[in-house]
């Protein structure tokens, strides 16, 4: 079967830029830069986004439009060897992700309609835990996370221009315009000179004594944000069909999806100082208790809540297609599976996976620290060693295509690919995989010997 291609440049971009803006940005940055001491995370993961994000989107770029390509038949094209099972770990990484994603994105469906048909009625954070861990497990969590995959599901069937390229051009306009909004009303509470202190002054002191943990929380922030490390942009890129300058895309796409996660801060943290509440409390549940509890207390909060669950929940679709669309991609190029019963089967596989994360949280916590912290910065990882040590030929060639004579830039890119990215994502790995064995050996073995 022909393979289909994006039918604008702007369209490319759009999906790139969907895929990046998601639930990495609106519910994961907000309570990690909490968690991470505020303005000292916000600097590392802005030089991490610029030194190793940006060129390893470019990685994962020259593989995708030189073979056309899904993860797996791609890294077999060029590849050989122990090399040829490099495309698996996408595939295995995309299920993981996609499995609690769709559970998290469900959260804000429902959240959203709560705001419309009740409102966010709590009286202190207490009442708004307990309304948390109503929506958070449970029958009504399960359906909503059936919801979601089958509205994925809907759009990945329909196909990459009629589906992913028309859905985006909608989206992805609509969360920037509403993150503006939502930004400038955050910019009129009395606290938000508090909170911009908070978050855009670091505190040096404080990132030399935790640097070990706001490191990996960077990176594996980073490459999720950026949907590197799950074979995203390999099969995004494969879509190309004529030369591009990949740099000039890569660069705005990865400017428009830190301008996101930027503008995520400037409406968030507003809130909750603006209701007394401590950043990054709560964890992965934190965004939703703090949230409610600010929205009740503030003038047109209800309103408000409405626009910004609701704004989160489009963001998570746009980038739960691209997650899927790596391994539609799979079943189509490998199997001649066609698109419709590729998309439906691959959903319906995702939904039970995602089952145990609607019946209790640790496993919430059990698939996003294995997948955020080590699967995507192993895949990073394997992605620049093959890059720079196996094929930089292929890839200087490649990157040359759409721009002309790379002239110096080609070796330098080859290089930071080939040493300060290995070096540096090698040891985000490690102190990843430190972190998610204390997970295991402490807070999942403790709720295991409570059952």
């Amino acid at each position: 079967m022909a393979r289909e291609t994006w039918a604008t440049r702007a369209g490319f971009i759009l999906a790139a830029v969907g895929s990046a803006v998601g639930l990495g940005n609106v519910w994961r940055f907000p309570f990690i830069t909490g968690q991470e001491g505020g303005g000292a995370f916000l600097l590392v993961y802005l030089l991490f986004v610029a030194l190793i994000g940006l060129p390893a989107i470019l990685v994962e770029f020259v593989i995708g439009r030189r073979t056309e390509l899904n993860p797996v038949g791609a890294i077999r094209d060029l590849g050989s060897g122990a090399w040829n099972y490099l495309g698996w770990l996408f595939v295995a990484i995309g299920f993981v992700i996609l499995s609690y994603y769709s559970v998290v994105a469900g959260w804000f469906l429902r959240y959203t309609l709560i705001g419309v048909l009740d409102g966010y009625a709590v009286a202190d954070t207490g009442e708004a835990q307990a309304l948390f861990g109503t929506v958070a497990t449970g029958i009504d969590t399960l359906l909503f996370h059936a919801v979601f995959m089958a509205l994925v599901i809907g759009i990945i069937a329909a196909g990459v221009r009629r589906g992913i390229e028309i859905g985006v051009k909608i989206m992805v306009p609509a969360i920037v315009a509403l993150l503006v909004g939502l930004a400038a009303y955050g910019f009129t509470l009395d606290a938000s000179t508090a909170a911009y202190g908070y978050y855009l002054s670091p505190d040096f002191g404080y990132l030399a004594a935790n640097w070990t943990s706001i490191l990996p929380a960077a990176a594996g922030q980073a490459f999720f944000t950026l949907s590197l490390g799950m074979g995203v942009m390999i099969t995004y890129a494969s879509y190309l069909g004529e030369d591009r300058n990949l740099v000039a895309d890569a660069g705005v796409i990865a400017s428009l999806d830190t301008l996101v996660a930027v503008l995520v801060g400037f409406v968030v943290f507003p809130f909750l100082f603006a209701a007394g509440l401590e950043p990054g409390s709560g964890g992965p549940g934190g965004i939703f208790v703090s949230l409610t509890t600010a929205f009740a207390g503030i003038p047109g909060g209800r309103v408000l809540g409405v626009v910004f669950f609701g704004m989160v929940g489009i963001a998570a679709l746009s980038s739960a297609i691209s997650i899927l669309e790596v391994l539609v991609s799979y079943l189509m190029d490998e199997l001649g599976v066609s698109r419709v019963p590729a998309s439906a089967a691959l959903g319906v596989a995702v939904f039970l996976l995602g089952v145990p994360v609607t019946i209790d949280l640790i496993f919430l916590d059990l698939f996003d620290l294995l997948a955020d912290g080590v699967l995507l910065v192993l895949g990073s990882l394997l992605l620049a060693l093959f890059v720079g040590w196996v094929i930089p030929d292929i890839a200087r060639e490649e990157l040359s295509r759409g721009i002309g004579d790379l002239g110096p830039f080609g070796d330098v890119w080859i290089w930071i690919v080939r040493v300060p990215i290995v070096v540096v994502v090698a040891v985000s790995l490690y102190l990843g995989v430190v972190d998610y064995v204390e997970f295991l050996t402490v807070d999942f073995a403790e709720w295991l010997a409570a059952r």
